[in-house]
């Protein structure tokens, strides 16, 4: 027999395209497809389940099923529907619990992919230039998704710990981005004008929705000769993107918020339900945040198809036009940016005269 493939979190236009990814795969039988609602889109042959994690259901499915491999998608920084920060936290956090609870006790599992995010390492003024897999972060998130995904890789490592037989892989995803993204950066770069951090240009990376539909793929099956698809690896497209470039490919004017407004500012925009600009988004859109990928393309094997910048093209064409020709906003840009800064208003109270590139040139 085939293998049995679970995937949580198949309402979401990432889960939907994954499951029906995955029924090509000759080696798999069947695909037992679980949500709390149901999906606005096709699941192919799947087999839909409707079911909450938060619940104890799951060890019923798993045994039910016979499941060997468990794909955990439902993890995310942005609800479906109108569905507020509890109701995220919950599933994020209180599902993953019951899931690997409900593995834990499975005897037929013998795979757990997880998807996380590389927000588990923060973003801080201090922090090193390039973060790999080990690098400790030199300040944890304290609150939003991104203490959600540290919880849930805690969650993970002690299952981990308890079933060693179950070959776990964690995959921390950049920034997801393509031409139907659902986060709540894609939901910030989708506002008419864009709101910064006066004084900072971050560094940014973007993974492509296709490259993880392939690297989830890689990671639920069986490795490949010369490969480990088990333990924990970046996911990132090579390169990267500086704020005002992203603004500027986007033909979208910024509007620079000194950094004691900008918490102000999220929290009129969260008001208005126009994007989730939580403090977790406002320090990556401060000092933001460049990760390793080296073990994802010498251990895992995989090597994506689209680098950042190739992935930041695909969803601004996506977008469409922005209010201003990308020509016109870039000379804005650079104007701005030969502006000295009021005293003070530079990075920990000290003005630079010049914006500053968060691990610029070292």
């Amino acid at each position: 027999m085939g293998k049995v493939v679970l995937v949580t979190g198949v309402a979401r236009q990432l889960g939907g395209r994954f499951v029906r990814h995955v029924q090509r795969d000759p080696g798999v039988d069947r695909v037992i497809a679980v949500d709390a609602v149901p999906p606005p889109h096709q699941l192919g042959d799947a087999e839909f389940v409707r079911a909450d994690i938060r619940q104890s259901a799951l060890a019923r499915i798993l045994a039910e099923y016979a499941v060997d491999t468990v794909v955990h998608l439902d993890v995310s920084g942005k609800a479906l529907g109108a569905g507020g920060r509890t109701a995220i936290k919950e599933t994020n956090v209180i599902g993953t619990m019951q899931l690997l609870g409900a593995c834990q006790k499975s005897p037929t599992v013998r795979r757990l992919v997880v998807k996380s995010s590389t927000s588990v390492y923060g973003s801080a003024s201090r922090d090193p230039a390039v973060f790999t897999e080990t690098t400790p972060p030199k300040s944890l998130p304290s609150g939003g998704f991104a203490k959600d995904a540290v919880e849930v890789e805690g969650y993970v490592r002690g299952f981990a710990r308890r079933r060693p037989d179950v070959a776990v892989c964690v995959l921390r995803f950049a920034n997801i981005l393509g031409p139907h993204p659902d986060s709540p950066l894609a939901d910030y770069l989708s506002l008419p004008v864009l709101p910064t951090v006066f004084g900072y240009d971050p560094r940014l990376q973007f993974v492509h929705e296709d490259d993880v539909i392939d690297v989830l793929g890689i990671a639920a099956s069986e490795p490949r000769r010369g490969t480990l698809n088990s333990g924990t690896f970046n996911i990132a497209g090579d390169g990267v993107l500086l704020l005002s470039q992203c603004s500027r490919r986007l033909g979208k004017p910024t509007v620079p918020v000194l950094l004691p407004a900008v918490t102000w500012v999220g929290s009129a925009l969260r008001t208005i339900g126009m994007t989730d600009f939580s403090p977790e988004q406002i320090r990556l859109l401060t000092h933001g945040r460049v990760v390793s990928t080296v073990q994802m393309r010498e251990t895992l094997g995989f090597r994506l198809e689209f680098t950042t910048a190739e992935t930041f093209a695909e969803f601004a064409r996506s977008r469409g036009p922005g209010l201003l020709p990308p020509e016109t906003v870039g000379r804005a840009v650079d104007r701005l940016a030969a502006l000295p800064l009021p005293k003070g208003a530079g990075p920990r109270g000290r003005g630079t005269g010049a914006v500053q590139t968060t691990h610029g040139a070292r």
